[in-house]
């Protein structure tokens, strides 16, 4: 298996005022510049237009030229910047885009409300995408991390799809994030683990580096469910019974309450069946 981080950048045309989709690429090589342009032409996955009809030939043409329909910013204050089109046709959805914002409060919350609705095909994975218009965006920041079984586009297609994927502020961060049963059962980020039966204790590990100092929170059906401050590891216990699902953010500590602070990470959750 191989670990890919994927920086993505808005398109925008010379002298143009409406920019032309966004695309999934592997970071620029070390000592070189991925402007916008140059990233969208060496994307690894199609680029997906914002306009993307609910119903229509569009999702279904990007998925025939191998790509996956992932709404942008969808809940955007700017004009004309929301995804109104609704999630019906999505592969995943973006829930953090560059520097962190109220908006991006709120498209996690969203997310997780579809995450809860018990509707298997609404597993939706959540993305990270940089969003690189012009000077001062940061190329990278935030990116979605995915675990693939190889290098090669279909592979990387294939990992995003599925969830196994997490979203991190930087190429710093690196999260560890796994759910195991006393019999050996595992299973990781996007991954179901089935447990021997409805009451088989579930232990829920996550662990962190380059996020020192960060809040450690799970996210389940429930609600959140733990936070453990300034730390970079924990271990929680569980049964599929109480738990449908559990989820990881690593978070800054709070500046303004009584929103949480923001994200160093996010992941995909990890699924609990009997």
């Amino acid at each position: 298996m191989e670990t890919l981080r994927l920086f993505t950048a808005a398109v925008q045309p010379a002298g143009g005022s409406h920019w032309t989709g966004h695309s999934l690429l592997p970071p620029p090589r070390p000592g070189t510049h991925g402007g916008p342009r140059r990233a969208h032409r060496t994307a690894a996955i199609h680029p997906v237009g914002r306009a993307v009809p609910r119903r229509g030939p569009g999702a279904a043409a990007t998925r025939r030229a191998g790509g996956l329909v992932v709404p942008a910013h969808p809940h955007a204050s700017c004009i004309g910047c929301a995804w109104k089109s609704g999630l019906a046709e999505a592969d995943a959805v973006e829930v953090w885009n560059g520097v962190w914002t109220p908006d991006d409060e709120v498209s996690p919350a969203s997310w997780d409300g579809l995450l809860c609705t018990g509707d298997a095909g609404r597993r939706l994975p959540a993305l990270a995408h940089s969003d690189y218009h012009r000077d001062p965006d940061r190329l990278g920041g935030p990116q979605t991390v995915v675990l693939a079984d190889d290098l090669s586009r279909g592979a990387i297609v294939a990992g995003l799809r599925s969830g196994r994927a997490c979203a991190a502020e930087s190429s710093a961060v690196s999260v560890e994030f796994t759910a195991v049963t006393p019999r050996g059962a595992h299973a990781g980020i996007g991954e179901a683990l089935t447990a021997a039966g409805p009451a088989e204790e579930v232990l829920v590990r996550l662990s962190v580096t380059g996020a020192e100092g960060c809040d450690l929170r799970l996210v389940t059906d429930q609600g959140l469910v733990l936070t453990v401050s300034a730390a970079t590891s924990l271990a929680w216990h569980t049964t599929p019974a109480r738990t449908a699902h559990v989820r990881a953010e690593v978070r800054h500590p709070p500046q303004v309450s009584p929103l949480p602070g923001h994200p160093a990470a996010l992941t995909s959750p990890v699924w609990l069946r009997s």
